[in-house]
C-alpha cells in the first residue's frame, strides 16, 4: 500500500532520508504552473520559479536521496494554482516546456500527477495523457487527483469532465491510481461508495490535509481494513506540517499511517524491537 506525502513548502526531507524503515512509498512535488513573462513568453514555474532555478538544487538534491531509498518521486502540475487553462492555450509549447522539465530530471521523476481544479475538456485531458504515455510508456505512473464526489458520482468534476468517462475512455488505462480528496469525507462510507462505483481498490487512495483530525483518520484505514479491504494507499497535503506532530516532527504521520494499514506487522516490529532493545541492556550490564 502507498504513503504518500506532497510536498511544496520546501523543508529539508532528512526525516525521510534518514529513516531506516523506509515507509514512505511515494512523494508528490508540488506545483508545476504555466504563464506568459512581462515580455510574453511562455514560461513553466515549479510554485513560483523556473524548476531549473539554482534555488531547487537542494530540493532535486534531497529527492535523487529518497529514490535511493525506493521512494517514487512524481511531478504534480496544477492544483488550486492552476495550470491547464493556460496549458491548453498553447499546448505544444508548453507541453514541450514540461517534457524539456522531465527529461531534465529524469533520473528524479518517476511519474507525473495531473491535478486539474480548472475547466477542460474531456478531449484534451484525454490528448495529454496520451501525449505523457506515448512519450514516457508504461512504466511512467500517471495520476490523477479528483475531489471524493467526482469518483462516488458520474457527475463532472472540478475540471468540468466526468471521470468515469476518462476512466472509460482509450487512455483510462494508464492511469495508475487516483490521490482522491477526502477532504471532510474521508470515512468508510464514502470508500465502499468510490469501489462500488467501479474503481478498483489498488486505484483508490485515500487524501487526508494536515488540518484534519488524525486519530479520526486513522480509525477509518482501520475501519478498512477490518471490513477486509486491500486499500490502495493514503497521502497527506502537505509533507511540512503533517500531524500529529506537525512541523517538530513530520515523518511521524507515516509511522502512524504503516501501523494502522499494518497493524500485526507493527505489533511484530514493536515486539522484536523490544527484546532488541532489553538484550542489549543486559549486555551492557
Amino acid at each position: 500500500m502507498k504513503i504518500i506525502y506532497y510536498y511544496q513548502t520546501f523543508v529539508v526531507l532528512d526525516k525521510i532520508i534518514e529513516d531506516d524503515n523506509n515507509i514512505v512509498t511515494h512523494i508528490h512535488l508540488s506545483s508545476i504552473h504555466f504563464g506568459l513573462n512581462d515580455n510574453a513568453k511562455p514560461y513553466i514555474h515549479l510554485n513560483d520559479d523556473d524548476p531549473r532555478n539554482k534555488k531547487f538544487n537542494n530540493v532535486w538534491d534531497d529527492l535523487r536521496k529518497c529514490k535511493k531509498k525506493g521512494i517514487k518521486v512524481i511531478l504534480m502540475v496544477g492544483g488550486a494554482g492552476g495550470a491547464y487553462e493556460v496549458m491548453f492555450s498553447k499546448y505544444s509549447i508548453y507541453k514541450t516546456l514540461l517534457f524539456d522539465v522531465i527529461d531534465k530530471y529524469k533520473d528524479v521523476i518517476d511519474g507525473i500527477d495531473l491535478d486539474v481544479e480548472e475547466y477542460i475538456t474531456l478531449g484534451n485531458i484525454i490528448l495529454l495523457i496520451n501525449d505523457i504515455h506515448l512519450k514516457y510508456g508504461s512504466n511512467f505512473i500517471i495520476s490523477m487527483t479528483p475531489l471524493v464526489d467526482s469518483i462516488m458520482s458520474n457527475d463532472p468534476g472540478m475540471g468540468g469532465f466526468s471521470y468515469k468517462d476518462l476512466y472509460n475512455s482509450i487512455v483510462g488505462k494508464h492511469i495508475t491510481y487516483f490521490n482522491v480528496q477526502c477532504y471532510g469525507s474521508f470515512n468508510l462510507d464514502n470508500y465502499k461508495k468510490m469501489l462500488s462505483n467501479g474503481y478498483p481498490t489498488e486505484m483508490i487512495n485515500m487524501g487526508m490535509l494536515s488540518s484534519m483530525d488524525m486519530d479520526s483518520a486513522l480509525d477509518t484505514i482501520k475501519d478498512i481494513i477490518k471490513a477486509g479491504y486491500v486499500l490502495g494507499g493514503v497521502y497527506n497535503w502537505e509533507y511540512y506540517n503533517s500531524p500529529p506532530d506537525g512541523e517538530k516532527n513530520p515523518i511521524t504521520w507515516s509511522k502512524e499511517i504503516y501501523k494502522a494499514i499494518h497493524p500485526k506487522t507493527s505489533y511484530i516490529k514493536a515486539y522484536f524491537a523490544y527484546y532488541i532493545s532489553l538484550i542489549t541492556t543486559l549486555f551492557k550490564l
